[in-house]
């Protein structure tokens, strides 16, 4: 493992000396396989990268597959070597993993993006779907539905992710109040496992498999088509922010927006600490509802709480649409100075992150390092963890934004191979730190690895019953207890469909037994 700090040249893993006899043997074998799609061996340094940009692992080969056959046949191969060889197999989306999770040193990755098993199937009927490639973009399939006049329910925050991908972790979004994470809208999927078979699963078919692949962070098989729920498509997006000064009333709004049937369709937050111009950030995008009061409001110096709602509808119901808002607006305590609204069409807004993408591209600012902390925590416990973070641990928010927003545990699907907190009630907390290169300062990497070590140490000294969502360890005892009383179940699973251990190694879940030679 080549960890590689953003001051110094970057420079990758290289295999070791079993690998690279095992390598040999797999390398040959490999080149006789027959394929729909093929296999590179050279130019392949861009599977060694992800958008953590902080681990580094050289394949020995990527797959491209053109079918699902060409994956199977793949994983076979190397299945029936048995534990002759050390080579594993990672599947790899749009290269979005943070910590190496889907590279592997000296093994075969799998460029899921080149997987086209047909175009995408729409089924409109009552129960509305569509049948789609694991490889698929979230955003190709928005664009597919919207011409059926159709949507997917649940979102990530940024749409240029894999399917498989999202649902291998869960999916959330600030859809997720409402219709729990995407691995609750899939009906149905079809898998390679370790084994190299193919398997079609669902609620009714295959359920164990299915439940574990769903969150199961690859370890239980590669999702090669997933079936996805869908529903009727608005056009237009009612964007609402509103600001708080207390941590309290702001969780408290929160809180009570999600167990409202006040039908909003969408609920988010984030923290602002020490910035300044707030006001004149946001005059781009939204307008505030009382231009002078606006203008009077001084951000500078404070830690303040932004509650960001959003509202779909059709245009003809826009007079409804907006008594129904300023209803659910009378019920809060924000301050009032500081209602500020926007409507973007229903592309717009879900595609929203992909506009700052362009912007931070332009700057070379988009492949950094990103350091990202995402935890979920118990809803009793955020007011304690957000007193000693936001401000005291944290003094500003220039490194990249902070978003803190509740979830219903029961709109979550039980049985599936996710970690959350124990209570039916918990928030996302997400540090979306970007790190500027070369830098030794408090935008440098070490600085921040540093503040996500206090925000972790705090959690556990205080012992807040915090889960980490994408998470990332070193070893298995860490993910021991990370799954807690799930561990069992997710070993069984482990030693069904992938008992060599062969799939998603970037994780150090788990180690493939090598025989001694």
């Amino acid at each position: 493992m080549n960890k590689t700090p953003p001051s110094s040249k970057q420079t990758l893993a290289t295999p070791t000396v079993s690998s690279q006899i095992g390598s040999s043997i797999i390398h040959s074998s490999l080149k006789r396989l027959t394929l729909d799609g093929n296999i590179s061996f050279e130019n392949i340094d861009y599977a060694t990268k992800d958008f953590g940009n902080r681990y580094h692992f050289l394949p020995l080969a990527v797959l491209n597959p053109k079918s699902i056959s060409d994956i199977s046949t793949t994983v076979s191969l190397v299945f029936g070597m048995g534990s002759s060889t050390d080579i594993t197999i990672a599947a790899r989306g749009h290269g979005h993993s943070l910590e190496g999770q889907a590279q592997v040193r000296g093994g075969v990755i799998v460029n899921m993006e080149s997987l086209r098993i047909a175009e995408m199937h729409f089924n409109t009927g009552k129960k509305a779907y569509v049948d789609v490639s694991g490889g698929e973009l979230w955003i190709n399939i928005l664009h597919e539905s919207l011409k059926h006049g159709l949507t997917p329910k649940s979102w990530t925050d940024y749409l240029h992710l894999t399917v498989g991908g999202t649902l291998s972790n869960a999916g959330v979004s600030g859809q997720a109040f409402r219709h729990g994470p995407q691995i609750n809208n899939v009906y149905q999927l079809d898998v390679v496992t370790g084994k190299g078979d193919v398997v079609t699963c669902s609620d009714d078919q295959n359920t164990d498999l299915f439940y574990g692949v769903l969150g199961g962070l690859g370890q239980f098989g590669i999702i090669t088509r997933a079936r996805i729920a869908l529903e009727p498509a608005p056009t237009m997006v009612k964007w609402i922010r509103l600001l708080y000064s207390d941590f309290s009333i702001f969780s408290k709004d929160q809180e009570f927006l999600i167990s409202s049937q006040n039908s909003l369709d969408y609920i988010e937050g984030f923290v602002i600490i020490n910035r300044t111009g707030l006001v004149n950030n946001w005059r781009s995008s939204f307008n505030p509802k009382d231009p002078v009061q606006a203008s009077q409001f001084k951000s500078e110096g404070k830690v303040l709480f932004c509650l960001e709602v959003a509202k779909y509808f059709n245009p003809e119901n826009k007079s409804n649409i907006n008594q129904n808002i300023d209803a659910i607006l009378s019920e809060l305590s924000y301050i009032r100075s500081t209602l500020f609204e926007s409507e973007v069409s229903y592309v717009q807004f879900l595609d929203r992150v992909h506009i700052g993408e362009m912007k931070l591209r332009e700057k070379g600012l988009w492949e950094v390092p990103h350091p990202w902390l995402n935890l979920l925590i118990p809803k009793s416990k955020i007011r304690e963890f957000a007193a000693e973070v936001f401000g005291n641990i944290l003094t500003d928010t220039s490194n990249g934004p902070i978003l803190i927003y509740p979830v219903n545990k029961s709109k979550w699907r039980n049985g599936t191979s996710t970690v959350t907190p124990e209570e039916n009630v918990f928030y996302l907390v997400a540090f979306l730190s970007s790190v500027m290169p070369y830098s030794t300062g408090k935008d440098g990497l070490e600085h921040i690895l540093n503040q996500n070590n206090r925000i972790l140490n705090f959690c556990k000294r205080n012992e807040l019953g915090v889960k980490q969502y994408l998470p990332h360890y070193n070893t298995q005892d860490e993910w021991k207890a990370h799954f807690g009383k799930q561990w069992e179940v997710f070993k069984r699973r482990k030693s069904t469909y992938d008992p060599l251990a062969i799939l998603a190694p970037g994780h150090r879940i788990f180690k493939k037994a090598v025989a001694f030679q």
